[in-house]
């Protein structure tokens, strides 16, 4: 039976009755009007069987609940409680309020998700005003992408994606990428790394609709900057891991690898679900030049029918010398995920280098 994954419980508990007494006491502190008793109980009930997002949710229901004041008055409250909470994540129940009761204020609640992004994170709510207002919201969004706080530029880059993990999809960006191309544009080079992990993640997410318009994109884009060269690498994981040509030739890696996988083993060869398995071999060149170099591996996973399923790895980018040797090696925990079953069967594992399975080995899982 698959089990809960574990770092889905822990996160949830960030929203404990502890944490749920401090936003009251720092709601009280900002409201001294404000009903500590009549939220906590709201907010506390049936805690223990809601999610993460569920008790996210909540805590803006609750205040929302309690507070006998108007949508402008409330914010104003929410602005001066915002720099007072202690936990980034926490902070996103405050623009969860704008996006369930501000729909009717356009521009003021989409200048409260500006500035509450830099406390949290405003990517989940916003995407409300992109399914009710898209051109609108979408213009507003350009402008923040060239603005001088880095949290509101990922903000215009990460709300937009066709497809944001925990959130619905956009459907207008997920049929046509090039309506949010002109944010990407403006953040190809931008000296943020939490920027540009967005922007790769954004176009990562339009490679499983659009690939080619990825890679049209960022051909036209001056990879010599180190910057955009590093968000055009993530971005393409996806295709790279797929062996996809062009990709691999954006970053260096579309030539023939010119090499043999040497002393290939997987140790232990056989195990339990919930343990171990470590991959090791040498990399070794057979080309007297030296050589851009993709490294992943893939598990074919047993399905309950008996038939396989593989799933892709990274394991290294390198540029190997002329006739050298490279040992590589990774460790992994095989155990139950909310994303995957194991079951028990002999599970073979490749080693793909630029997109070309090179070796192959196995491993069992007993039952």
């Amino acid at each position: 039976m698959t089990t809960a994954d574990p770092s889905s419980q822990a996160l949830k508990e960030i929203f404990n009755a502890e944490r749920l007494q401090h936003i009251a006491t720092e709601m009280s502190a900002v409201y001294p009007a404000f009903n500590e008793k009549a939220f906590l109980a709201l907010a506390n009930d049936g805690l223990a069987e809601l999610s993460v997002m569920q008790r996210l949710a909540r805590v803006s229901e609750s205040l929302h609940a309690v507070i006998a004041l108007d949508y402008e008055q409330t914010l104003e409250l929410l602005r001066a409680l915002a720099p007072r909470l202690n936990s980034r994540f926490v902070s996103m129940f405050l623009p969860h309020y704008v996006a369930v009761y501000g729909a009717h204020a356009f521009e003021l609640s989409m200048d409260a998700l500006k500035y509450f992004t830099a406390f949290g994170s405003s990517e989940f709510a916003v995407r409300h005003f992109l399914r009710s207002d898209f051109e609108r919201a979408l213009a507003l969004m350009n402008q923040w992408s060239l603005d001088d706080d880095e949290h509101v530029r990922r903000l215009a880059s990460e709300g937009s994606r066709p497809r944001l993990p925990w959130s619905f999809r956009l459907e207008q960006v997920q049929a046509d990428p090039s309506l949010a191309a002109s944010i990407l544009d403006n953040l190809n080079a931008d000296n943020s790394l939490y920027v540009r992990k967005s922007v790769a993640n954004h176009l990562n997410d339009i490679t499983k609709d659009h690939p080619q318009w990825v890679l049209d994109l960022i051909e036209g884009w001056s990879l010599e900057d180190p910057r955009t060269a590093w968000i055009a690498r993530h971005a393409l994981r996806s295709l790279i891991k797929q062996g996809n040509q062009r990709a691999l030739a954006i970053i260096g890696a579309g030539g023939k690898p010119e090499v043999e996988i040497q002393h290939l083993k997987i140790e232990p060869p056989v195990i339990r679900l919930g343990e171990k398995i470590t991959l090791s071999f040498t990399l070794k060149s057979t080309l007297s030049d030296s050589q851009r170099l993709v490294v992943d591996y893939a598990i074919d996973y047993v399905k309950a029918s008996g038939s396989t399923s593989a799933k892709v790895f990274k394991l290294k980018g390198l540029t190997l010398a002329a006739n050298a040797r490279e040992n590589l090696s990774r460790a992994q925990h095989i155990r139950e995920l909310t994303t995957r079953k194991h079951y028990a069967g002999k599970h073979a594992v490749h080693i793909l280098v630029n997109g070309e399975r090179l070796a192959s080995s196995a491993f069992e899982i007993l039952d």
